[in-house]
């Protein structure tokens, strides 16, 4: 029986005739068949569900009734048939091929006289057998059938031949662990797992994607890790990827980014930017431009776009038009744009920056109500439209251990209760470079560079 559950739908009905021909109705739709043979009839039946089932893309179900009686049945697109056991078959009776034998002996009078002897016979050539037809199931279901064997197809020279450049490629020695000191000491070893897990990690956070992402970092609620997580997750992209690497400080109120990270040689920000706009989208900009704009994180080899926090929000308000603009001037000068967001997520700056994304990640900590922020945002996109529904599903958690009383037990609690609300839920570890100052990756413990790794890996994975 098959493995899969099958529709009934469409509804199929077959009707074959002694003579040879036949009808197939497919939701209503009756199609004739005429042939001289009721093998060829249900051949010819088989044919065209199996046509049928390979539009569909999925078997189909048939009832089947004739002279050998009523068969359900299952077809494939590959042509192969298989008894529906959900519903009961109805074979025709089996009639008696001779008359019973009578046990009494005839009288002697009634004897026959011996036949006269036969004639030799004369042999008639022999008639042209058919091609043998699919032999009958075990239990005399004439409609089942298996996938037809394909035709052995032979490699043209060209395909037989083997390449000169076909080389197998071998992999690095370990680096790590005894398994490198013995590489180190002149006898090669393979990496461990961890070891192969973690180049896994640097190979998908080094890719380079076709046209610009842009990754949106968010939680409703203030203190949840989202500058940090923007900044660290730029730098790996940008330490293992290479240039074109933005983060931008996406809030009204107070953005921290800049606070966050290594000032260049000037104190401008998206305000100073915004002027510029055209002149920097048109044919004559060039890429150094931007460097009046964007701060270098010269260690990190990310550019950061800051928004001017000594302000008040009323002083540097930015519309849906600004975010359009800074945005179109980002996509243009970079390949990868971490936003760093604010609180409201009703302000139309935040909602038009969820319209630009590509990748949603939310920052949380162990706290409950960074916790539950996280997921009432994810809840609340997922009812707003069919992008932002989509964005919500493909989201990336990640929980940071912000305060080291906290234990594996609360993020790995945290974590599960986000894996039905979001694609993957990742942890990173308590690390005192990352409570206060200017943020470097190079300054967090080896455990905390390896799980901010692991972080920008689940990210890339949606890009």
């Amino acid at each position: 029986m098959s493995s899969i559950e099958v529709p009934t739908f469409p509804k199929i009905e077959a009707r074959t005739f002694a003579n040879g021909s036949g009808e197939v109705t497919i939701n209503g739709t009756s199609h004739p068949i005429e042939t001289t043979t009721l093998e060829d009839a249900r051949a010819a039946i088989l044919a065209r569900v199996a046509d049928t089932a390979t539009k569909m893309q999925r078997p189909v179900r048939v009832t089947t009734s004739g002279p050998d009686g009523e068969w359900p049945l299952i077809v494939h697109p590959d042509g192969s048939v298989e008894p529906d056991e959900s519903l009961p078959a109805r074979p025709a009776p089996i009639e008696d091929a001779a008359s019973p034998i009578e046990s009494t002996p005839a009288p002697i009078d009634q004897v026959p006289a011996p036949a006269p002897a036969p004639e030799a016979p004369t042999f008639a050539p022999a008639p042209e057998v058919p091609a043998a037809a699919p032999a009958p199931a075990p239990d005399g279901n004439a409609w089942v059938r298996q996938a037809p064997a394909p035709a052995t197809e032979y490699p043209s020279r060209r395909e037989a031949r083997q390449s000169f450049l076909t080389h197998e490629q071998m992999e690095e020695p370990a680096t790590q662990g005894w398994r490198g000191a013995l590489t180190r000491a002149g006898i090669r070893m393979s990496p461990s797992e961890s070891e192969r897990a973690e180049r896994s990690d640097v190979l998908a956070v080094s890719q380079h994607w076709p046209g610009p992402r842009t990754i949106a970092v968010v939680n409703g609620k203030g203190g949840a890790g989202k500058t940090p997580t923007t900044v660290l997750l730029a730098a790996v992209f940008a330490r293992h990827g290479g240039a074109g690497v933005l983060t931008w400080d996406n809030n009204q109120t107070r953005g921290t980014l800049g606070w966050r990270t290594e000032q260049g040689p000037h104190e401008a920000t998206l305000l100073d930017l915004l002027p510029q706009v055209d002149r920097l989208l048109s044919t004559g900009a060039q890429s150094a431009d931007l460097a009046h704009y964007v701060h270098h994180q010269t260690r990190d080899r990310f550019d950061v776009l800051r928004s001017k926090p000594m302000a008040l929000a009323h002083e540097q308000r930015v519309e849906p038009s600004d975010v359009d603009a800074i945005h179109a001037v980002a996509a243009k000068y970079y390949r990868l744009i971490f936003i760093d967001s604010g609180n409201d997520e009703s302000d139309p700056m935040w909602l038009r920056m969820i319209d630009h994304a590509d990748q949603l990640v939310v920052a949380t900590t162990t706290r409950d109500d960074h916790a539950e922020a996280g997921a009432l945002l994810l809840e609340a996109l997922a009812e707003r439209d069919a992008g932002s529904a989509e964005l919500a599903r493909d989201a990336v958690v990640i929980v940071n251990q912000a305060d080291p009383k906290s234990t594996a037990a609360d993020l790995a609690r945290v974590a599960d209760g986000y894996r039905s609300l979001a694609r993957e839920a990742v942890t990173v570890p308590h690390d005192p470079a990352m409570v206060d100052g200017v943020l470097r990756f190079g300054s967090l413990r080896p455990q905390t560079q390896r799980a901010w790794l692991a972080a920008g890996a689940a990210v890339a994975r949606g890009l």
